[in-house]
């Protein structure tokens, strides 16, 4: 195990990681800093509450992002059925106009 110091809205955590895992949980850390940060007015809150806000406003963005990968996700899914029912439009036109 290997400790992390992190600094998040003025203030320092110390949190526990794996080894090898330091640079990714200081990623992370900053990433939690620049939300609180980013809520500016909102500082005047109290420690529990900036953090809670910003975990929302992270929580947010990565329900955003999973709704976006699930969207992107299901195009591949949709086009060969849509392929299916042109070609069927397009059958059905060829022998209109060959009747």
């Amino acid at each position: 195990m290997s400790n992390v110091t992190l600094r998040i809205g003025g203030r320092n955590y110390t949190v526990a990681c794996a080894q090898g895992e330091e640079d990714h949980v200081s990623i992370l850390g900053r990433l939690i800093d620049e939300k609180v940060e980013a809520m500016g007015a909102a500082k005047g809150q109290n420690e529990v509450r900036s953090l809670l806000f910003a975990s929302l406003l992270l929580a947010d963005e990565l329900y955003d992002a999973r709704q976006a990968k699930a969207a992107a996700t299901s195009v591949p899914e949709v086009a060969p059925a849509l392929e299916r029912i042109a070609q069927r439009i397009e059958n059905l036109a060829a022998s209109m106009n060959s009747a």
